[in-house]
């Protein structure tokens, strides 16, 4: 499946790049990660040459919260128990990242502070795998029990869902908050109805990967690990996309750098920045002039890292 990464927005680029595409037909667009404002979409719908349905998944959430208050209770539940589980996690990987830096930043013998520091970096890397393969098994075992297909409110958008996108020439995918564009991604089961093109920026870039990696080395607080939060779409494996990095992240700080890439490897840290564009598919294969960060911490081309 074709799939185009864009850059953040701001200077929007999209009105070219549907150009560039000679599609006809609608494009569904899913604007949930904007939450309440889903619908104040006017300048996405310029953007779009007026040709766009808005799939309303986070009205469409709300609703089956509203209709179905089993499913909504237990949705509560879950949301509890994967707070939990990222807090642990979150205690356990602060403990595990201050080891590698004070490994990466000792003297003495350069063969054994780099033994080490593989070492200390190995064991964040399964920390990480642990998390996001329970993280994973809850979110199914949640599934399994409450049968979404079976039940008539979410049985009836999805139903609506996948027929707006078999009509559409393409889906559009906004940025906004990546914990709710996944949710409802999986929860009307969009994956399984797209057949045409996705566009997507920010969050929902993000949204589409087998690991959402949430990050921010300049939040108020200081800077803080990047973390592991869940599974996407997986219509992108072994991609971490990184919105806004050069806002959020110290990318001058090369050391710092060279262990966020060493932990995520050996998946690509591609860098989506303003007027970015990349087309891919679902084998994750990205254009050799696609901005990438190696694993010495600097940013390079694909081709050359």
């Amino acid at each position: 499946m074709r799939v185009i990464l864009l850059g953040p927005q701001r200077r929007p680029t999209l009105d070219s790049v549907v150009a560039s595409l000679r599609l006809d037909g609608p494009f569904a667009t899913i604007t949930a990660g904007w939450q309440e404002g889903e619908q104040d979409d006017g300048e996405l719908r310029k953007r779009l040459g007026h040709r766009d349905v808005n799939l309303s998944l986070y009205r469409r959430w709300l609703d089956v919260l509203e209709r179905d208050p089993e499913f909504a209770a237990a949705d509560r539940r879950l949301r509890a128990v994967l707070e939990e589980m990222q807090d642990i996690y979150l205690l356990r990987l602060d403990y595990a990242m201050r080891a590698v830096y004070a490994v990466q930043r000792r003297n003495g013998d350069d063969k054994i502070r780099d033994g080490a520091l593989a070492d200390a970096i190995a064991s964040v890397r399964e920390l990480d795998a642990a998390h996001l393969h329970r993280v994973s098994e809850i979110r199914l075992e949640f599934y399994q029990a409450r049968q979404p297909h079976n039940r008539p409110v979410i049985a009836e958008h999805r139903d609506e869902v996948s027929r707006l996108l078999g009509d559409a020439a393409a889906l559009v995918l906004a940025g906004g908050h990546v914990g709710v564009l996944a949710d409802v991604l999986h929860l009307f089961n969009v994956a399984a109805a797209l057949r045409s093109p996705v566009i997507a920026w920010s969050a929902g870039a993000m949204a589409l990967t087998d690991r959402i990696v949430l990050f921010n080395d300049r939040a108020p607080q200081g800077p803080g690990h990047p973390e592991v939060y869940g599974s996407g779409l997986s219509l992108l494996r072994s991609l971490v996309l990184l919105p806004h990095a050069r806002a959020k992240l110290l990318l001058d700080d090369a050391s710092r750098m060279a262990i966020f890439a060493r932990r995520l490897a050996p998946a690509r840290c591609i860098l989506l920045e303003t007027g970015t564009r990349i087309d891919t598919d679902s084998d994750g294969t990205c254009p050799p002039d696609a901005r990438v960060l190696a694993e010495d911490g600097c940013v390079t081309s694909l081709e050359a890292a």
